[in-house]
């Protein structure tokens, strides 16, 4: 029989995996009591067998639901920072973004997807990068939506407030400079680069949050936190979002080797990924 401690773990895990499809691994395990404290200091508990007990009193049924929320928040991993894995983002705008450019010169219409955006340092450099090319880019919709499960962390990407900590990683200060304005509240990114990039509340498990085909799809260090079944769906999602002739962009430590038969590498480009087969959205979406 379980121990309580590993009983309220196991609680926890099981939480957080119905809300985001997330698993609580054991190597992950180790941090749960350090990323909890704000949630342990609000409601006055020491430990994580009493925030269970919290969770399972029949008189707080009504803030079950707040308080399940604010723990999955609290366990969500929100790392990222700007132009994040430099080699491999450098490949957008050298590679990937001039063939999707040809690719589109009918339409003059690029949608781009952030799934598992955090707080929008992604979006925010990929809308830097299409200002530092204006002239290529004029005349062209540029369409950036970054999405998150997280509502905490979409709420702050909103904004594109970043505090000096945050802007100076992966920026250098030409950049900084060029794209931000200090305030007293912290370094405020231009409204030029906010006019592109727009945000909402997704879970990637769910239909695509675009109604038209996808053309660049970046879901970089998100899958690593699924099972192999649950990847599998999130991969079927991924396809089902993306352009025949478009491409999708994972973190350097993830693969399709394996997970999927949706994707093959994109030849000589690292992490980047195109349709292994001509394929119909409708048709991936059903097996999600």
């Amino acid at each position: 029989m379980m121990d309580s401690s590993h009983a309220s773990h196991q609680i926890v895990a099981d939480l957080l995996a119905k809300f985001t499809g997330q698993q609580l691994t054991e190597s992950r395990r180790w941090r749960v009591s350090s990323a909890l404290a704000g949630v342990f200091r609000e409601h006055g508990i020491t430990n994580l067998d009493q925030l269970v007990c919290l969770l399972d009193e029949p008189r707080r049924r009504s803030s079950d639901r707040d308080l399940a929320a604010e723990v999955v928040e609290a366990l969500l991993n929100n790392e990222t920072y700007f132009f994040r894995d430099k080699p491999t983002f450098d490949q957008l705008p050298v590679d990937i973004l001039p063939l999707l450019a040809e690719r589109r010169q009918e339409t003059k219409r690029l949608t781009i997807w952030s799934a598992g955006c955090s707080t929008g340092q992604e979006v925010h450099s990929l809308a830097m990068l299409f200002a530092e090319q204006a002239e290529r880019w004029a005349g062209w919709s540029i369409d950036i939506l970054g999405t998150d499960v997280s509502h905490k962390v979409i709420r702050a990407a909103r904004t594109g407030l970043y505090s000096q900590f945050e802007v100076q990683r992966g920026l250098g200060v030409a950049q900084m400079l060029r794209h931000f304005e200090e305030t007293p509240a912290g370094w405020q990114i231009h409204e030029e680069i906010r006019r592109c990039a727009r945000f909402q509340q997704h879970n990637i498990l769910s239909e695509p949050p675009l109604r038209q085909p996808v053309d660049l799809i970046l879901c970089r260090n998100v899958l690593l936190y699924f099972d192999v079944d649950t990847r599998r769906r999130a991969f079927a999602r991924l396809s089902g979002a993306l352009a025949e002739d478009g491409f999708l962009m994972l973190g350097a430590g993830e693969t399709v080797v394996g997970q999927t038969d949706a994707f093959i590498a994109a030849d000589g480009r690292a992490s980047i990924y195109r349709h292994a087969l001509p394929v119909h959205g409708a048709e991936l979406l059903r097996q999600a």
